[in-house]
């Protein structure tokens, strides 16, 4: 049994059998929020310069180098290369989350304008995030994908794997609790609400290199509760998924999908003892 005075000894050499060189969170997490202040200046300071934007973006690129050095060894290109692959595909990952936020304006009828949708909304932020990770997760860059996703995540609940491929013009209401798996494909225009799941059948090393994540074509609207399982299974272009589905088969285009609950309701005055639930 280790003894309290040894338990440090005992913490560093466990660090030490780490032998991998990873990003740092806490410098990695500095550098997601710059980079989104970058992207949207309203949410840091609005009367921002030309003159300080530009200094950012340039500071941008010396942080993401600082960040990927350690993972030199698991890369294939080097850091600088690497760097200018990433920034050069940043003006067409802007455009994709200004669709973004446009597919909030249209959808959402208490979003009043675009300021509100970038400052305020999670899945909003969740979205931006993911576009950021999921370039570096197909430059096949070690870790950090994972870890900026993490981050978000912690942020807002809402879970989405960096690997996943989501289209233009993708909609999250309010957003706790979804999860969208590695494997995952998302068309454009879809809707998904709190609490949906698009995950696999079941857990096993065996899948790590198939899909194992189920489909969504254009136009789908997922409401709150639903879950969808596995690699095969497509949901159908235009099709509407009510709330609280449990979904392991595909479903045809312009379908409408619900569970049909039991729901009595009753004259609380009849019962004796009447139901009073604590939670």
């Amino acid at each position: 049994m280790t003894t309290l005075k040894a338990f440090p000894k005992k913490i560093l050499s466990m660090n030490q059998t780490y032998c991998r060189e990873v990003p740092s969170l806490t410098k990695t997490n500095h550098f997601v929020n710059d980079f989104i202040n970058f992207l949207f200046p309203i949410r840091s300071d609005k009367n921002v310069s030309l003159l300080q934007i530009e200094a950012k973006w340039e500071d941008l690129q010396h942080q993401f180098v600082e960040l990927i050095t350690p993972l030199r060894p698991m890369l294939d290109k080097p850091l600088e290369e690497i760097s200018r692959d990433f920034f050069v595909l940043i003006p067409s990952i802007h455009e994709k989350m200004i669709k973004d936020a446009e597919a909030f304006l249209t959808f959402d009828p208490a979003a009043k304008c675009p300021e509100e949708v970038i400052l305020c909304y999670p899945g909003y932020y969740a979205i931006s995030i993911y576009r950021l990770a999921h370039v570096l997760y197909k430059m096949k860059v070690d870790i950090l994908p994972r870890i900026i996703s993490e981050y978000a995540h912690t942020k807002t609940g809402i879970d989405i794997h960096p690997g996943a491929t989501i289209g233009n013009r993708f909609f999250i209401d309010h957003g706790t609790g979804i999860v969208i798996g590695e494997s995952a494909i998302i068309g454009d225009n879809v809707k998904i609400y709190q609490g949906v799941t698009l995950g696999a059948l079941y857990v096993g090393k065996n899948l790590a290199n198939q899909k194992r994540h189920p489909t969504i074509e254009d136009n789908v609207i997922i409401y709150s509760g639903t879950t969808i399982l596995g690699g095969e299974t497509i949901i159908g272009r235009d099709t509407v998924i009510g709330g609280n589905v449990w979904l392991t088969e595909s479903v045809p285009p312009f379908s409408v999908v619900y569970h049909k609950p039991s729901v009595v309701i009753r004259d609380s005055k009849k019962f004796v003892e009447p139901v009073n639930f604590v939670i």
